[in-house]
């Protein structure tokens, strides 16, 4: 007997402030960033009975060390969740985040829950390198030509992208610079104010002194790496990182990133068993693999599937979550798409924000809830990104 597709509805998103890698949350387990957006994710919704959830899905791209044996599961239960609660980690590198709500999402869909959070936690200041604690790539890697992109550094395929789209430097530093001025106004306008759970940091320092311990706590309230009075100027110092005639510098690039956001969604029923009016309506999820050499241009191939699936058109997107894993990854998107550049990410992107792997696809989710919530004009909004090893992922979602 075959069930009907019921829809799935976004009530409710937070997130953390992003820190820099070794920054505000050098001490700060990924675990416990998880539990922090649980615990506020769902008491947004008044009288919420968390046994009703019917599972926690978390996105984490190193699911190793600190944030390894089940993070999901750690994490909620860290949270103070009940027992019955189950929890699932998930890893497709950068489109984690955004993966783990379109899966939540799918499951209220086939009717197997009515309840279900899509998460994501990633800390790089844990992580001793981007590929993890231990480098184990296979031999046949490095044996036949044509699998030799698989092991290519992040940054090279970058390289490549801006040699085959024709994205200059001029360009990139030029992106680069209006990402942290648009995060610099939207941090100065309270934009990001109802998105973000502040982090309460608590560091033990010994006073040699006294022969004690004191506590020292900071509330983290904003994100870290927006840089205010980033300048071309400067921005054109900057050596590049990965290629010694290249154009991808550490000024072009996103930041190395801690964070964690979290999205409670329902189903019908759900919402008017609580009574919750739903920020937005999930409207699908597409992920399309391209060469990995090129792994950039992913959203190029994901964005067009995703809007044919739903049956919306580009033009009527009104903000558009583009991953700025790369200033030249992101502008060859934007230009082989046609994107309307005033519509991708209206206040900075991970250039300026930070990317967090794992997470920023469920953070980038939180930003767009909010700017959803603000405007009541927005109907459709996107969060997309590159992946690692050539793919590319976007999540489509529409005001009710």
């Amino acid at each position: 007997m075959s069930k009907q597709i019921q829809d799935a509805y976004i009530v409710a998103a937070t997130r953390t402030p992003v820190a820099k890698r070794k920054g505000a949350f050098k001490n700060v387990r990924p675990d416990d960033m998880l539990a922090h957006v649980l615990r506020a994710v769902t008491a947004k919704v008044s009288g919420l009975d968390l046994h009703e959830i019917g599972d926690v899905v978390v996105g984490c791209a190193m699911p190793e060390a600190e944030q390894g044996m089940n993070v999901a599961r750690i994490g909620l239960l860290l949270a103070g969740f009940p027992d019955s609660v189950p929890g699932i980690t998930i890893n497709r590198f950068c489109s984690s985040g955004v993966n783990a709500v379109a899966d939540a999402a799918t499951r209220i869909q086939l009717g197997e829950a009515d309840v279900m959070i899509g998460a994501g936690t990633e800390s790089m200041t844990v992580m001793p390198q981007m590929m993890g604690n231990k480098i184990a790539m296979n031999p046949a890697v490095f044996e036949h030509e044509e699998n030799f992109a698989i092991a290519y550094g992040m940054g090279l395929t970058a390289e490549k992208v801006a040699q085959q789209y024709k994205v200059s430097r001029e360009d990139q530093d030029a992106f680069a610079q209006a990402s942290h001025q648009k995060a610099a106004a939207a941090i100065a306008g309270g934009l990001f104010r109802d998105e973000i759970t502040p982090y309460l940091v608590r560091e033990h320092q010994p006073d040699f002194k006294s022969s004690t311990v004191r506590i020292v706590e900071k509330l983290v309230e904003n994100d870290e790496g927006v840089r205010a009075d980033s300048s071309l100027e400067g921005l054109a110092k900057l050596r590049p990182i990965f290629a010694a005639k290249g154009s991808v510098t550490a000024g072009n690039s996103s930041q190395m990133s801690d964070g964690a956001a979290a999205v409670l969604l329902m189903s019908e029923a759900a919402l008017k068993r609580y009574n919750v009016t739903p920020i937005a309506k999930y409207s699908g999820f597409s992920v399309a693999g391209v060469p990995p050499e090129i792994m950039g241009i992913g959203p190029i191939e994901a964005i067009p599937r995703v809007l044919k699936r739903a049956g919306v058109a580009q033009a009527d997107v009104g903000w558009i979550e583009l991953n700025e894993a790369f200033a030249a990854q992101a502008l060859a998107v934007i230009r082989t798409l046609g994107l309307d550049a005033s519509k991708v990410n209206p206040q900075g992107g991970a250039i300026a924000l930070g990317h967090p792997l794992g997470a920023t696809g469920a953070i980038r989710v939180a930003t767009l809830m909010a700017a959803m919530q603000r405007d009541p004009g927005l109907k459709h909004g996107m969060v997309t990104m590159c992946i690692g090893t050539g793919m590319g992922a976007a999540g489509l979602f529409t005001r009710v």
